[in-house]
């Protein structure tokens, strides 16, 4: 580790702080309803989407209404985009004439899409037509995003009203998310990226004449307008299969330091406009602390782990003192690399800079565990947030339990059926990820796929499904997934990843929008200073890392003392 390699991650860090602050503000003032510097521009587009789509901005939906249009919603944009990629082959801007993809294909890669999971079981540059990447992918990109938004602005409403009926309305949250919040940015920084370097064209390809002669057909496409909301979006699908790895999308060390900042910005602001919705700041500092304290520990965890190297570079005969750069690009190196796995990971993008599978064991380890910690660090756009509330609901639980009283939270007492719904949904992530590897691991047909024996090729499958049923879509690399089992059981993870958390969190907030708001008394647990922030902690560590712990056992940790042994698979 170096001092240059921090102060940069330092640097990252502040700027999204500075940043996200006012961009906090301007959400909050967009889901309040109020006036914004954009709304004299928008606001005329927004009623006349408003208008083509039937919709009254000024009816409000219960919880139960409120999901039912999410789920029908992203319903229509399976359907739609399972039709755009089996039909790819006869649809417009082919340049390459690409086929329409395999039914499981098609499945597994309109449900990753549509659940803001982007895992890829192909090459884009190899399989997707510019219009597949535009019309399909990235309509989703924004849309799924807008989901995420909108549920997290619905469950806080549950905590900010006092004995209402409504939590908002969907399509009206999801339409201003997308016209105020997401297409500005996604339009700037686009722009930006271009400035950079990065393609943006209709065109499919260009050849170019390599140093000794030979001519080479090099993929293009529209890529920045795609990487801007893959990044902001919290999305993570690559325009081409290297990913951010590849020069077209991350051409400069600026450009990678800009997308770092692209993951975390909306997600960090919509903590701070979750504290100025609710009247009081301080809750969303704390909750945005337990946040940053974890993501800081699993980047200085991934950075030692990387720097320190492994001893088989001594035993070839390798200077050990630049640290392990397999797998990495020598552009960004240690410190961005760690910087950007444990970033993709603690959010639900799955963009990666460098191959997760050829970092250590234990630097390998931190994006599996920041994944299993529920990917809430800071997390998806929106569902980060919300996911840190039902971890919040089972923290102040916990403090109940211990001193006898029952609890609350922001103003909102915690009872058995909001308990049970957080309970609920913090069981989706094992059992999803625990069935479906226990029977990957035994099975010959998914093993196949695997390729790594022993303990990495048991981290490969925990990694797969923990990626698919988080909705985060980054990888292990060296797993074959676009098989008919693979594409089908991962696709299955990533809809109740997504779906079967977002049905009970709903139900929590159905239930405490209806609840009066309670002024604090002399005996309310305080849950904007350290102790709060370090129970919350620990709840996350205790059920998003300890059920897992047998298997990081078989899998990382396995591999780790292996390695120190000096053994190789």
């Amino acid at each position: 580790m170096t001092s240059n390699g921090w102060l940069q991650i330092i640097v990252i860090f502040a700027v999204v702080i500075l940043s996200a602050i006012p961009l906090g503000r301007f959400m909050a003032r967009v889901y309040a309803g109020e006036r914004t510097i954009l709304g004299v521009l928008l606001g005329p587009v927004e009623r006349g989407l408003y208008r083509l789509a039937g919709v009254d901005p000024a009816r409000e939906q219960g919880w139960l209404a409120y999901t039912l249009s999410m789920l029908a919603f992203n319903a229509a944009g399976v359907l739609l985009l399972f039709a755009i990629l089996r039909l790819q082959g006869l649809l417009p801007w082919n340049p390459q004439g690409f086929a329409g993809l395999t039914p499981d294909l098609a499945f597994n890669t309109a449900v990753s899409f549509v659940t803001n999971t982007n895992w890829q079981a192909y090459a884009g540059e190899a399989t997707m037509s510019n219009f597949s990447q535009m019309v399909g992918l990235t309509v989703q990109n924004f849309l799924s995003a807008a989901t995420g938004l909108a549920l997290a602005i619905a469950l806080v409403r549950g905590f900010a009203r006092s004995g209402a009926k409504g939590v908002g309305n969907f399509f009206v949250d999801a339409t201003r998310s997308t016209l105020y919040i997401l297409l500005p940015l996604a339009f700037v920084t686009a722009l930006a990226l271009v400035a950079m370097g990065m393609p943006q064209t209709l065109d499919g390809s260009v050849a170019a004449t390599t140093l000794d002669g030979a001519q080479q057909t090099i993929s293009i496409g529209p890529v920045a307008s795609q990487i801007a909301i893959k990044q902001l979006g919290t999305n993570g699908g690559g325009f081409f299969n290297a990913n951010a790895a590849h020069p077209f999308e991350n051409p400069t060390a600026l450009a990678n330091m800009l997308q770092v900042w692209q993951m975390l910005v909306v997600s960090v602001a919509v903590v701070f406009a979750f504290g100025q919705l609710i009247g009081d700041k301080r809750q969303g500092h704390a909750i945005l602390a337990a946040m940053m304290i974890l993501l800081v520990v699993g980047v200085a965890v991934a950075y030692w782990a990387e720097a320190a190297g492994t001893p088989t570079l001594a035993q070839a005969g390798l200077d050990p003192s630049g640290g392990n750069m397999e797998g990495k690009e020598v552009r960004f190196g240690l410190a961005l690399s760690a910087l950007w796995a444990a970033v993709t990971t603690g959010l639900s993008c799955g963009a990666v800079n460098a191959m997760h599978g050829s970092f250590t064991p234990i630097g390998g380890l931190v994006p599996l565990v920041l994944i299993k910690l529920g990917e809430i660090l800071p997390g998806g756009v929106g569902s980060g947030l919300y996911g840190m509330l039902v971890m919040a609901i089972i923290a102040v639980f916990v403090a109940g339990l211990m001193v006898g009283r029952t609890p609350e939270y922001l103003g909102k007492k915690i009872e058995a059926k909001e308990v049970k719904m957080a309970v609920l949904a913090t069981l989706v992530m094992p059992i999803f990820v625990l069935g479906f590897s226990a029977v990957a691991a035994v099975l010959p047909g998914p093993l196949a796929g695997v390729g790594n024996a022993g303990p990495h090729g048991l981290s490969e499958i925990l990694y797969a499904y923990a990626s698919g049923t988080g909705n985060n879509g980054s990888a292990f690399a060296s797993l074959s997934a676009n098989t008919p089992w693979w594409n089908t059981t991962l696709g299955l993870a990533m809809l109740a990843g997504r779906f079967a958390y977002i049905v009970p969190m709903m139900a929590i907030a159905g239930s405490l929008v209806a609840k009066t708001r309670l002024a604090a008394s002399s005996g309310t647990f305080p849950t904007h200073g350290p102790l709060f922030v370090g129970l919350l902690i620990g709840v996350i560590v205790i059920l998003g890392g300890l059920q897992f712990f047998p298997a990081f056992a078989l899998g990382p940790i396995a591999e780790q003392v292996q390695m120190l042994a000096g053994k190789t698979f």
